[in-house]
């Protein structure tokens, strides 16, 4: 087996957690499996480095004087806000290099500032996916998955997305027995793949300012397989079915119709993921009433059917 050579990019301002979540993963897996991997980390000129958090990590050396590795790991933080040039010089000259670019959160800013996303499809940390798609549209960017793969080059959202990545890549380089080792060993699950989404329905709206719509929102929420019409929900605030599908957009920024399908979809999920219940009983304690309605939804949505994502989402039985 050829062993892998990795390297971390390290800058000020780097989030800790993008280093180490991976890193920790690769390690294992080394130690699991002794010469699948070499890990290295540099900075720009080799001197310490102080994350987002305080914390002061010390690289191994220089990326000028570091060999070009299989794969190159560039991480996020609030580093990549005004990131030095000569890092961004040294990514747009190296990065193609590199067998695989791996980033994590708002390391893919740093990948397209350098031209090595261009024409491509990547993911980053929820609250930067717009920036990233004004400032780089060619860049076409997806908001919703944990990681996106594009041929050699694999993006991640925020933070713990890192270690999601890492573990399916060590799945493609070993096996996934290895993996399933390492997650097990670090208490996180190996049950996301890429196309997971980021965060729930809950996170994706704002949390209305006005009390009798935020009890809407709860409302919907323990109560997916209700009477959820705008006319009941506008019955429930305690407003006119006009003035409450206005008010509802303006303090969530979507419509009390989009919300309502964010919700159940993520129960059906949740339910498919973690339960053996049947299909037919998922559509009616999601609200779809019949299965079909529930494929239809998922099939908008998601891409898949309810049977074909509980076959790749739920975990398979610790052995």
């Amino acid at each position: 087996m050829p062993q892998r050579t990795l390297l971390f990019v390290l800058f000020d301002g780097v989030q800790s957690l993008d280093v180490t979540g991976p890193m920790e993963v690769f390690a294992g897996a080394e130690k699991h499996t002794p010469g699948s991997y070499r890990i290295r980390t540099a900075s720009l000129d080799g001197g310490p480095v102080r994350t987002s958090s305080g914390l002061t990590l010390v690289p191994d050396g220089a990326l000028t004087a570091a060999s070009d590795p299989h794969t190159l790991v560039v991480p996020g933080g609030s580093g990549t806000r005004a990131p030095d040039p000569r890092l961004i010089d040294w990514l747009r000259a190296h990065g193609p290099r590199a067998r695989r670019l791996v980033s994590v959160c708002t390391g893919a800013i740093l990948l397209a500032a350098a031209g090595l996303l261009d024409g491509r499809r990547a993911t980053t940390h929820w609250a930067y996916c717009d920036q990233l798609a004004r400032d780089h549209p060619a860049v076409t960017v997806e908001p919703d998955p944990i990681y996106v793969r594009d041929a050699e080059v694999a993006t991640s959202a925020g933070v713990t997305s890192g270690i999601d990545l890492a573990l399916a890549l060590v799945e493609e380089d070993l096996d996934r027995d290895v993996a399933l080792d390492i997650a097990r060993h670090l208490v996180v699950f190996l049950r996301r793949p890429g196309n997971q989404a980021q965060f729930s329905a809950q996170l994706a709206a704002q949390t209305a300012q006005r009390a009798p719509l935020r009890e809407v929102q709860r409302w919907i929420t323990e109560h997916p397989a209700g009477d959820l019409t705008v006319d009941s929900l506008a019955a429930r605030a305690r407003l006119s079915p006009r003035h409450f599908a206005r008010a509802f957009r303006e303090e969530t920024g979507t419509s009390p119709g989009r919300y309502v399908d964010r919700v159940r979809l993520e129960h059906a999920r949740r339910l498919l993921e973690d339960t053996a219940d049947g299909i037919e009983e998922i559509a009616r304690a999601g609200g779809y009433g019949t299965p079909e309605a529930m494929r239809r939804a998922f099939l908008r949505a998601l891409g898949t059917p309810p049977a074909e994502y509980r076959r790749r989402f739920h975990p398979a039985p610790a052995r």
